[in-house]
């Protein structure tokens, strides 16, 4: 049995923020760290992550830490990061090129192998070298080339034809850009990245953080 399937979707989300830190400090030198440290590094309580790791084994010594270039392999590892993922973008505006543009997606295993739009003025372009080609062989593409994630990058009023295309085609992974929820196969997961959301998720913290302030100053007033 899949022992990831018994972690909650908590602790899989955070698992990319240890993986980014320890990043950082193999990249500084670091060798160890123990979970005291590495609390003051990535602001969550060393209980937490305690309970974290522990959730996939047994990776540190009390009294002793953590082995930094151990734990970053084998998160590595648990984020599936030892396979190579082949992906197609749909969608060469803003957003899809910012995308594509990203040269850190490629060092870890994600290779973008082809690009589509239905914009004519982008057909034939090339992002990094890769020609962005018709939509309208996206099907015919998928049949001939085994893609493991495809990232849509269109409006929200395409997003589902978009998808039912990728999903009828054997894609199993979903990576969307669009603002609108998908309907998939049971088989077929789904990651959304819904700018406006984040953004007024960040408006209503600060929006709160105002009304903090605001109640402090009346109660030392009254």
């Amino acid at each position: 049995m899949d022992r990831k399937k018994n972690i909650s979707m908590a602790v899989i989300k955070r698992l990319p923020k240890y993986y980014r830190y320890l990043r950082e400090l193999l990249k500084s030198g670091v060798a160890r760290i123990s979970s005291k440290e590495l609390s003051e590094q990535i602001g969550f309580t060393a209980s937490q992550i305690r309970q974290d790791l522990n959730c996939f084994g047994d990776f540190g010594q009390q009294g002793y830490g953590y082995n930094i270039k151990d734990l970053y392999e084998q998160i590595g590892n648990i984020l599936g990061l030892t396979e190579e993922y082949k992906m197609v973008l749909i969608g060469s505006g803003n957003i899809g090129q910012a995308v594509a543009n990203y040269l850190y997606f490629e060092k870890i295993g994600f290779r973008i192998c082809g690009i589509f739009d239905r914009n004519p003025k982008l057909i034939g372009l090339r992002i990094r070298d890769i020609e962005i080609q018709d939509i309208d062989f996206l099907s015919e593409y998928l049949k001939d080339n085994s893609i493991d994630i495809g990232i849509i990058c269109v409006t929200k009023e395409s997003a589902q034809s978009i998808c039912d295309v990728l999903t009828a085609n054997d894609v199993r992974g979903i990576w969307n850009f669009a603002p609108v929820d998908l309907e998939v196969p049971a088989d077929v997961i789904v990651e959304n990245v819904h700018l406006s959301e984040s953004l007024l998720t960040l408006s209503c913290l600060l929006n709160d953080s105002t009304n903090y302030k605001n109640k402090s100053i009346i109660d030392k007033e009254e």
